[in-house]
Order: structure tokens, then C-alpha cells, then sequence
């Protein structure tokens, strides 16, 4: 599997595919949890991305469940300096008796940083985070404090590179330059929702996170940039690409559906792969390519994505697919 440096960034060298494990430990069972893991390492695999707030909202799960079993792998495995860490801080509840929304997640204050970072050190067991997210925009948060509270990590050598998931662009874009000019740590990545078919803007129900799709001005900002990692989760939209079961999901099921999944279809059956390795070669063979961040639940879905890996796009069929 291909590595490339994350934001550009010298220190931190990623793979093309990124293993996300939000269900892990509580979906999803330990002895399957290991599975995956090893399988995504013994195939090149080195980004691995889980939450402080994972998997709050499943039955029974309370956060950290993915933290820890990300741990208990680790220690197992004895390949802490094989794998690039990532977790992220900012969206997990605060108030169970109550319902989650903005005023109820833990939010992006200094302190909070700070507290949850030691918390994901000790659950993963390591003592740095390869890359910490800033999980979802916080607006009662002045983008200072936060880029303060990210810059002691940094200091401390408890983080290496800081990123941000689910901001719009104009607010990524701003945070970013109070960081140049304040001489705090720049956030090298950002993870958006991002799939082949376009989503409307979204707002999902569960666990009521705001979570802003990739577009096209996003791609354009990182593209001119140079020093920021573009990754998409949700890519593979839960199996609806490939299992007639499971239907679009709602933000998804557009005008131009019907249209993209048509030639999807075609073009997978053209070149004997399944929709699903098309979605993701497509991501990585954009002009700013998409690290897809991977959520499966079995070896068998796993070893499916990774053949995304070995297929190529040509330009005529990449026009092909952005124009549908």
C-alpha cells in the first residue's frame, strides 16, 4: 500500500487507506475487532482512526470502548511504531440524561483538550497521538484557546500533528491562518463525509453531530494550500453501493442518483471490480485525492477495499464518472 506524508508534513507518513474503527469493541466483537486490524497491517495498512467518544450512542457503549481495544491490540501486537494513531476530541456527551446536541458534547476548550488527551493516551496505551482531531466545530470556542490548548500537546511531545473533522471550508480556512500567523500548530488533515454520489448538506439524527460533506471548494482550498490531507469516511454509504437491502440513505437519494450509480455500475462491471473498490479508487485518483477512511466490520469487506488499491482509472473513465 502506498504511504505518502500527511499534510505534507515530513514527520508523519500515512497509507492511501485509512482503517476507521468506530464500532470496534462494541458492534463489532474483539476477536473480529483483531482480525481487521491484523489484516489491514499485514497489507501495508498503517493509518488507523478512532474517537474519544466512540461508541457512545451504540447499546451499552459509553466512549472509549475503541480507544481501548485499539490498546489492548496494540500491546498484543507489539506494533506501536508500525501504525500512525489518530483520535479525536470535541464531540463525545457530556449529560447522558439529557439529549445530545451542540450544548451537550464536551466542546473544544483548552482544559477539555488537555483532560481528554490524557484520557486517549492511557486508553491506546501509547504515549503520543499521532494525530489528534478536532472532532466537530465548536462556535462557543474562540479558535484561539483551542489552537492553544492543541499547541501544549505539541509541546509536550503528547501530539505530533493536530487536524480537524466536520468544519465548513470558510471556518477551516480560518483557523488555519490565525495558526500561521500565531505561530500555533496548523491542522495538517481534515475528515469530511464524502462518497462518489453527492450528499445535501447533513445533519444526521445519531449521534446528532453536524457533519459537513467534502466539496468542491474544500478540494480547491487544499489543493491551492499544499499542506493539508483531505480524508473521507462514510464512503462506502453502509453497503448501499453493493447490496440491494440496503437503501441510499436519505441525504443521498438525489435527482442525479439514479444517473451516477448507472454509470458506477458500468464502469465496475467494465473492469471486473465491484462498485464499492470503484467508489474508493475513484477518491484516491482525484486531482486532490480523498484518503477514504475505511468502516467495515468483517476481513471479507477489508480484503474488498484493499483491491481498490491495485485499480487504476484512467483519465477517459474518470471524466466519465465526474461527469454522470
Amino acid at each position: 500500500m502506498k504511504q505518502h506524508p500527511l499534510g505534507n508534513d515530513p514527520t508523519v507518513h500515512v497509507s492511501e487507506l485509512c482503517l476507521g474503527t468506530m464500532y470496534f469493541g462494541t458492534r463489532i466483537d474483539e476477536p473480529t475487532s483483531f482480525a481487521i486490524l491484523d489484516r489491514f497491517v499485514d497489507a501495508g495498512g498503517t493509518f488507523i482512526d478512532t474517537a474519544n467518544c466512540y461508541c457512545f450512542w451504540t447499546g451499552g457503549g459509553q466512549g472509549g470502548e475503541s480507544e481501548r481495544l485499539i490498546g489492548r491490540w496494540l500491546r498484543s501486537r507489539g506494533l506501536r511504531d508500525k501504525v500512525v494513531l489518530a483520535t479525536k476530541v470535541g464531540a463525545a456527551i457530556v449529560d447522558r440524561s439529557r439529549p445530545y446536541s451542540a450544548l451537550n458534547r464536551e466542546g473544544l476548550a483548552a482544559a477539555t483538550i488537555k483532560a481528554e488527551a490524557a484520557k486517549s493516551l492511557k486508553h491506546l496505551g501509547v504515549d503520543r497521538l499521532d494525530v489528534y482531531y478536532t472532532h466537530v466545530d465548536d462556535r462557543a470556542t474562540a479558535f484561539e484557546q483551542t489552537l492553544r490548548g492543541l499547541a501544549e500537546l505539541v509541546s509536550n511531545g503528547d501530539v505530533a500533528v493536530v487536524g480537524a473533522s466536520n468544519y465548513p471550508t470558510w471556518r477551516l480556512a480560518l483557523i488555519r491562518d490565525i495558526a500561521r500567523r500565531s505561530g500555533l500548530p496548523l491542522f495538517r488533515a481534515v475528515q469530511m463525509r464524502h462518497s462518489y454520489l453527492e450528499a445535501r448538506h447533513l445533519r444526521v439524527p445519531a449521534p446528532e453531530v453536524s457533519q459537513f460533506p467534502v466539496t468542491p471548494e474544500l478540494l480547491d482550498y487544499a489543493g491551492t494550500d499544499g499542506a493539508l490531507t483531505v480524508l473521507g469516511y462514510s464512503a462506502l454509504l453502509e453497503g448501499a453501493y453493493v447490496r440491494p437491502d440496503r437503501p441510499l440513505p436519505p441525504d443521498y437519494d438525489t435527482p442525479g442518483a439514479d444517473r451516477r450509480l448507472g454509470v458506477l455500475h458500468a464502469v465496475a462491471s467494465e473492469l471486473g471490480a465491484t462498485p464499492n473498490q470503484v467508489v474508493l479508487a475513484w477518491m484516491l485518483a482525484g486531482t486532490v485525492p480523498v484518503t477514504p477512511v475505511l468502516g467495515v466490520s468483517s476481513v471479507a469487506q477489508l480484503d474488498e477495499a484493499l483491491g481498490a488499491t491495485t485499480l487504476r482509472l484512467d483519465e477517459a473513465t474518470m471524466r466519465r464518472l465526474n461527469d454522470a
